[in-house]
């Protein structure tokens, strides 16, 4: 079942400039990771330092796969821009309702 995956994330005042450089070069390897249907970055209209990161994954073993990748040898400077701790949830889609 495919997976939806918001990523809330709050940039530093002072990395602000560089966000949209290292966002982007994240997002190269994360939408041609295997199993990854496309990402949406969305701004936050009222703090340019908030972000959420809307991905869409075939299925939540690719998504999973793809987290292992991240903590292991595909580590992105992501970390390097962002205060606090990222904010991670994961949706299916309710075919019932």
């Amino acid at each position: 079942m495919p997976i939806t995956a918001f990523l809330d994330i709050h940039v530093k005042p002072e990395s602000l400039a560089q966000a949209a450089t290292v966002l982007h070069d994240t997002l190269l390897v994360t939408r041609a990771f295997d199993g990854c249907l496309g990402v949406d970055v969305l701004v936050d209209t009222e703090d340019p330092t908030h972000f959420v990161l809307v991905e869409k994954w075939i299925s939540m073993e690719h998504d999973t796969a793809y987290r292992a990748f991240r903590a292991g040898p595909g580590k992105s400077s992501l970390g390097s821009i962002v205060s606090g701790t990222p904010v991670l949830t994961k949706y299916e889609i309710a075919t019932d309702i």
